[in-house]
């Protein structure tokens, strides 16, 4: 169980392409990031701030996504037209499927029974998968044609009776999806450029058509819908137009067909085709402000149409009259995709050049939420002392904090102008400090949310690794150009040395945690450690076999572990300067080969070294990762590989695969080697030679899979790495159903029920521990009264006193019983301490892990407390000021209960304070 480590969540990425979709209720976003998909809650955002990275992935990115109305199901589709079939309810996959070409937009009908496809000019209709296990969940019932080009955007009809396709052609086509008399196909012009939405009004076949030109068209049906005629046989022409199939159509299940043409359907004798008719068109940039219109999307209860342009602008209008409402401009980068939640209150932007993703209140004109990532690569990240905040830099020069607990980025600081090589936090995890190529390094202040401190050399230098000392007066750091490392003291902001004697560049700094000692690596195939106390002198020098890449210390201080370019991983005593053993880890990094590389896999592996180390909490692993997509975990002690976890399955990225697709060697090269993306708005797909940290160019071209740094949590629960799809967190799986302890055949939960029924509690908690399931234990723990919480502590075995408290620093994370689960914890404290305190270096995660939930606990409570006092404040005054007529008495007794409101917070605060 100390590997189970399991992905956790997806941070420092919100939104990378493709569309929004908000939940049933409303009260969540999806939204796609790389080949995942994250869901934000946004009704708890204000307090909680949740967000969860669901446990799938597709192989490529993805592209669209389409849910179901009631919510339980989602269609994820890639680049290439793989799509997954996944539960929202149970996070599982259900079926796998493949379109053979790239899907442009997929939509459920309302009534959940189908759903449309569109890619290339065809539209697909499918049986939406039912309740009932299938072996194939996706049944073609007809294919649609009509487009002569791709198409675009889907809509459906209220009653899912027909439905609505843009393409690029210019053109919007109405389709049955029954067997209509009086409507078969319709098609509908108007417009000069590519559709970007097309909307049917409520109840009605009317229709509204959005193109990127900025032009509204208003189309009127002569039809209702309760006006469409259902034919019962099929003509003996559509039967035959089966068999008139193209090549390219071959591949697709057999299924009617449904072929639009130029002229319109012929009508029969005693019905009326349905016709429509341009009521009005309207432009929105008649001022020259706005053009390229890149998304829109009709919310039908209120009427109201959301437009997105590619300057970063919004518009709100009303239809059909078109009266301008709002207009906004919230971002400098193109709208990707907008997405209107049920009510129509909130509206979802995504917008993929800087990867934001933003919901708007249009009502309020406020941002419900506002979150982006860091837009190129992150290349550092260190967690709080506590494990609750992780802070992490990107090449985009920001510096940004992120909540564990939510998942989501509360501050970003934006001070340095080039990229951040190295983030740390202080001892006490009230600082940041932050090394960048652009000569600074510098001190951020997280209570008041500033820059306070800056600190640079004396001649400029750029920075590339960094260290600060156990007791947070001194900040180290290293310099690639000058070989020389700077030492500055944090209150003063003076520079109190420059340390000389590496004849490299300094790839990476480390203080030791228990003395003033500090370890810098270099390429020069050595390892310096310098003593702070006895005037800056070198104390002792470690002679490597090749260039030193990485170099960590042990938590207790007492080894030293040192990654260098031959793909080894040394362990040195620091106090004999000996090395005490060694694993070779270059065979296990297993690096993929890039589509436009000369040499296969193997050969490029024997260059490949790990760029990343870090211990664990306990000291007895260690973690190593770099230019692959795997992270190493080894046993120092046995020095062997215990397990390797694979970042990331997404093919879109670069040096993903061991052999090249041998389908795209052509008798002159590579296909990767040819751009066609000329002329697409995408920018040159061909990167320029020699760039791996990112193009600042308009270039669009796959990204190569690296690992680039590495952290354990201080609580030993979780750890996480910056890599190119982003912030990745893997955390002990929570979810294992049966993972007993000393299990006997006694030990039965009908057993540890029979034990709460005759009250003996201690020996009932001991069985639900020996069996191990989480449901039954917080049973357990939740029927001892909370009198008897004392006694039962005193009463429990010491080997399950740990186990306990690791169970309460579980569980207050996610139960709403606070104050039971502390007075758990203070009886467990008071009583066991000094046993606990003799075991401090195994317990220290766990008692670390249980500050983390109590810390949550006291902000979340603070705001609430807070929030209250200000409400009574706010209506004691407004009272005041309506001068309403009340009598002495009346008054007075307002104002006991105003004091004892007050004095209630004040008290739950003084509380919280104490437990903390």
């Amino acid at each position: 169980m100390k590997f189970a480590y399991r992905f956790s969540n997806l941070l420092g990425a919100v939104y990378r392409r493709g569309n929004l979709s908000f939940s049933k209720d409303g009260n969540s976003v999806i939204s796609p990031v790389g080949n995942r998909i994250s869901v934000f809650d946004l009704k708890n955002y204000m307090l909680y701030n949740k967000s969860e990275t669901l446990p799938v992935s597709t192989a490529k990115n993805i592209t669209c996504v389409g849910l179901s109305p009631d919510g339980n199901l989602a269609i994820l589709v890639d680049e290439d037209g793989a799509a997954l079939l996944i539960s929202l309810i149970t996070r599982a996959v259900l079926h796998h499927f493949h379109f053979h070409k790239p899907v442009a937009s997929i939509r459920f009908s309302p009534d959940g029974r189908k759903f449309v496809v569109t890619k290339e000019n065809v539209a697909l209709m499918y049986h939406a998968p039912g309740r009932n296990r299938e072996f194939n969940a996706f049944v073609l019932d007809k294919s649609y044609y009509g487009p002569y080009d791709e198409t675009t955007c889907i809509d459906w009809t209220d009653d899912s009776k027909c439905f609505v396709v843009g393409s690029k052609d210019m053109s919007t086509w109405v389709f049955g999806a029954e067997r209509w008399s009086n409507l078969i196909y319709y098609s509908l012009g108007g417009h000069k450029d590519i559709m970007v939405g097309c909307f049917f009004e409520k109840d009605s076949l009317d229709l509204y058509t959005v193109s990127q030109d900025g032009t509204l068209c208003v189309w009127e049906s002569d039809t209702e819908l309760d006006g469409l005629v259902l034919r019962k046989t099929r003509l003996p022409a559509e039967r035959g137009e089966e068999e008139e199939r193209g090549e390219g159509e071959e591949e697709e299940p057999r299924g009617e067909v449904i072929r639009g043409k130029g002229e319109r359907p012929k009508e029969k004798e005693g019905t009326k085709n349905v016709r429509y008719k341009q009521r009005s068109k309207h432009f929105f940039n008649k001022e020259g402000d706005f053009n390229n219109l890149t998304a829109a999307a009709f919310h039908k209860p209120t009427h109201i149409l959301v437009t997105g342009f590619a300057s970063g602008i919004f518009h709100l209008h009303e239809l059909p009259e078109f009266n301008l409402i709002h207009s906004l401009s919230i971002s400098d980068q193109r709208i990707a995709t907008v997405s209107m939640n049920s009510s129509g209150d909130w509206i979802g932007f995504g917008c993929s050049g800087l990867g934001q993703l933003l919901v708007w209140e249009w009502q309020s004109e406020s941002y419900v939420f506002k979150q982006q990532g860091h837009f190129n690569n992150m290349a550092a990240l260190a967690y709080s002392p506590d494990g609750q905040y992780i802070a992490t830099g990107g090449d985009d020069g920001k510096v940004k904090v992120w909540n564990m607990t939510s998942g989501l980025c509360f501050v970003t600081f934006t001070e340095h102008t080039s990229s951040v090589t190295n983030v740390t936090f202080t001892s006490r995890g009230f600082v940041i400090v932050s090394a960048s190529l652009d000569g600074t390094v510098r001190a951020f202040d997280l209570h008041r949310y500033r820059n306070f401190r800056t600190f640079t050399s004396p001649r400029p230098a750029q920075f590339s690794s960094l260290a600060v000392d156990p007791s947070g007066d001194l900040v180290s750091a290293g310099a690639q150009d000058s070989f020389e490392v700077f030492i500055w003291s944090m209150q003063t902001g003076r520079l109190l040395e420059v340390l000389g004697g590496h004849e490299g560049p300094v790839s990476c700094l480390c203080f030791s945690p228990v003395q003033s000692i500090l370890a810098s690596a270099s390429w020069d195939k050595t390892v310096r450690l310098w003593d702070m106390m006895d005037s800056w002198q070198t104390k002792e020098t470690l002679r490597l076999t090749s260039d030193g890449l990485a170099v960590s210390y042990r938590p207790d201080g007492q080894e030293l572990a040192v990654a260098t370019l031959d793909g080894e991983i040394s362990f040195w005593s620091p106090q004999s300067a000996n090395q005490t053993g060694s694993v070779s880890g270059r065979h296990d990094l297993k690096m993929g080969r890039k589509e436009t590389e000369k040499i296969t896999s193997k050969q490029s592996a024997k260059g490949k070294s790990f760029t990343s180390l870090c211990y664990s909490a306990d000291g007895e692993s260690i973690l190593a990762g770099g230019q692959s997509k795997f992270v190493c975990i080894y046993n120092i002690r046995e020095q062997i590989l215990m397990k390797k976890f694979e970042i990331s399955c997404n093919l879109s990225l670069d040096a993903m695969e061991e052999f090249l697709d041998r389908r795209k060697m052509t008798e002159f090269g590579s296909l990767a080697l040819v751009d066609e993306g000329v002329g697409d708005g995408d920018g040159v797909e061909l990167s320029l030679p020699g760039v791996r940290k990112g193009d600042m160019s308009s270039r669009h071209f796959k990204p190569e899979i690296r690992v680039s740094s590495l952290r354990f949590s201080p609580t030993g629960r979780s750890w996480a790495a910056t890599s190119t799809e982003g912030l990745l967190t893997y955390s002990l799986d929570g979810a294992l159903v049966f993972d007993p302890y000393d299990l006997d055949l006694d030990v039965t939960p009908a057993s540890v029920r029979r034990q709460l029924r005759q009250a003996k509690w201690a020996a009932a908690i001991v069985l639900a521990f020996r069996l191990n399931e989480t449901a039954l234990t917080q049973e357990v723990l939740e029927a001892v009264p909370h009198h008897q919480i004392a006694v039962v502590c005193g009463s429990l075995p010491d080997v399950y006193v740990e186990k306990l408290l690791g169970f309460i620093a579980s569980a207050l994370e996610r139960c709403g019983h606070l104050q039971f689960y502390l007075s758990w914890s203070q009886s467990l404290l008071t009583q066991h301490g000094q046993k606990l305190k003799t075991r401090s270096g195994a317990v220290l995660p766990t008692i670390q892990s249980l500050q983390k939930s109590i810390q949550k606990h006291f902000e979340d409570l603070s705001k609430l407390c807070d929030w209250n006092m200000y409400t009574i404040r706010y209506a004691v005054a407004l009272s005041k000021q309506k001068g309403v007529k009340r009598t002495a008495g009346d008054a007075l007794c307002d104002k006991d209960e105003s004091e004892d409101s007050e004095v209630m917070s004040e008290a739950s605060l003084e509380e919280t304070d104490m437990l903390m």
